[in-house]
């Protein structure tokens, strides 16, 4: 328990002189030597500390040429919520429909607020997703994640909100990560495309309440095929 206590401790310490220090991704640590003075601990502890701090992307430990700032993305915080949901899923309980839950919240809360806002650059970008979107359900009959993630990114960049878009494309991850290895069916292609069609009509033409219907129906179709899936 000491161990532990010790190796939280020196967490929190390296931390605090990230803040203090302002660093930012990609900087310098100091080296295991020079950490263990400046908190006067043993050289396991730090070691312990910085392996921690690693799994959940503040430092980036480079064998070789050292310790550096972590890309402080929220990849650890998707690989729970998928572990978490797949093991609720194999226990019944509706962990992917939680999931998606979340997500039409963020979404439908988020869009109106856009519309008539999105810059043409932007709107160009959508249209050309949807476009993708046809041709992959053209060619493959599906849609493939890749579009649908850009798409959805798209939607919101033009706020400048890091943290937004990074926990959009988390729980955005985290679903489609889920439903991947449980192998859920997909919504229909087509209809797939129409929905996210009727989002950027909407967006061209500033109608918010328009947008809200369209992101809730887009949402409303996934959630049936969920629950199509489960009572088949």
């Amino acid at each position: 328990m000491a161990r532990r206590m010790m190796s939280d401790e020196v967490q929190g310490q390296i931390r605090e002189l990230i803040l203090t220090r302002r660093l930012a991704p990609g900087d310098p640590l100091p080296t295991e030597s020079e950490l263990m003075t400046l908190f006067e601990v043993s050289r396991n502890s730090v070691r312990e500390a910085l392996k921690a701090l690693q799994a959940v992307n503040i430092v980036d430990i480079r064998h070789g040429f050292g310790t550096y700032v972590g890309s402080l993305s929220l990849d650890s915080f998707v690989d729970g919520m998928v572990f978490r949901a797949a093991v609720r899923h194999r226990r019944g309980e509706a962990s992917l429909a939680e999931l998606l839950e979340v997500r039409e919240a963020l979404e439908v809360g988020l869009i109106g607020g856009v519309a008539g806002e999105v810059p043409e650059e932007d709107l160009a970008r959508l249209r050309e997703l949807v476009a993708a979107m046809e041709r992959e359900a053209a060619e493959d009959g599906r849609v493939s994640a890749a579009t649908d993630r850009a798409f959805h990114l798209t939607l919101y960049r033009s706020r400048g909100n890091h943290l937004l878009s990074e926990v959009l494309d988390a729980f955005w991850a985290a679903f489609h990560r889920v439903r991947q290895e449980l192998r859920e069916e997909a919504q229909d292609a087509r209809v797939t495309c129409a929905r996210h069609q009727e989002i950027v009509t909407a967006l061209t033409s500033g109608d918010a309440p328009r947008a809200v219907i369209a992101m809730r129906q887009h949402f409303a179709g996934i959630r049936q095929v969920l629950t199509d899936s489960a009572s088949a």
